[in-house]
């Protein structure tokens, strides 16, 4: 990705709406540029501080966002710039694909991030069977811890879930799932949505349900009430058309937004206020 020129702005939406789940320290500059992630690189190329970025979202409706940890360093980042701007929580955890990292130590410090006050969420945790960075004995060990501090803080639990759909919700169900927990960048077919509805776990949908070749997306967004559904960016991935191959930010939710609402037959206004309606459940009262 050697493009660094921003997408244009949408329309705005009727309706203040948040993004659920981004990555503000990758958007704005941390290790991962300078390892080689070409995704970074673009996105700091294209955009300066964490004011501008929520300056870019305010202007098209998107008021509030989450920013999300992936590792103990931006767990700590993200803990950091929450409690800086009122307008963003976050969300503190070791990704399944670094759960070779998450020593005793680490999952400590974790849960201790996870019990401050602007902390709202424990992830992204879970299963990725798609990249073998992390051994599966590794990830599940760390699935499973990840959930006991969702439980032990009453903070929401948010799940990477790729290509691990079974054991994902075979380990929620024997761990014993906390009281909320969010299916990020949900990449289920519809069947798998309908396991989602029937346990009551909210399904965040990103960009690649407007994608052409995703209509098992669309179907499960059908599937998903609107009292269980999130919407998000993943920023700087993931884009939503017709931004493929382009930096994501927050200010492109009302793309993904709008594909929702038609998806489902709703008004725009509702399913946004539906989806702000449902944050406040997910991750408490701005």
């Amino acid at each position: 990705m050697s493009a660094t020129k921003l997408p244009a702005a949408p329309e705005p939406l009727p309706v203040e709406v948040f993004d659920s789940h981004c990555h503000l320290d990758i958007m704005v500059g941390d290790r991962r540029a300078s390892s080689g992630d070409p995704v970074a690189q673009a996105a700091q190329a294209a955009r300066v501080g964490v004011e501008g970025i929520l300056d870019e979202a305010r202007a098209v409706g998107v008021s509030r966002l989450v920013t999300i940890g992936y590792d103990l360093p931006s767990s700590r980042w993200n803990a950091e710039t929450a409690a800086l701007h009122a307008d963003v929580y976050a969300g503190v955890a070791v990704h399944p694909n670094e759960a070779h990292s998450a020593t005793p130590e680490t999952l400590a410090e974790i849960e201790e991030l996870a019990r401050l006050p602007h902390v709202r969420a424990v992830g992204e945790t879970g299963l990725d069977y798609y990249r073998d960075w992390a051994s599966k004995e590794d990830q599940h060990a760390s699935f499973r811890a990840h959930i006991e501090i969702a439980r032990r803080t009453g903070k929401a639990l948010v799940i990477h879930d790729r290509e691990a759909h079974d054991d994902v919700l075979r380990v929620l169900a024997e761990q014993g799932a906390p009281e909320i927990v969010v299916f990020h960048s949900f990449s289920g077919d519809a069947q798998m949505a309908k396991r989602c509805v029937a346990a009551g776990y909210f399904m965040s949908f990103s960009g690649p349900v407007t994608y052409k070749n995703a209509g098992y997306l669309r179907e499960a967004a059908r599937v998903a009430p609107a009292e269980l559904v999130l919407v998000e960016t993943d920023a700087p991935y993931l884009p939503p058309t017709p931004h493929r191959g382009k930096p994501n930010a927050p200010y492109l939710i009302p793309l993904t937004l709008r594909c929702l609402a038609e998806v489902k037959g709703m008004d725009v206004a509702d399913l946004a206020a539906a989806v702000n309606a449902n944050g406040e459940t997910v991750f408490g009262a701005w």
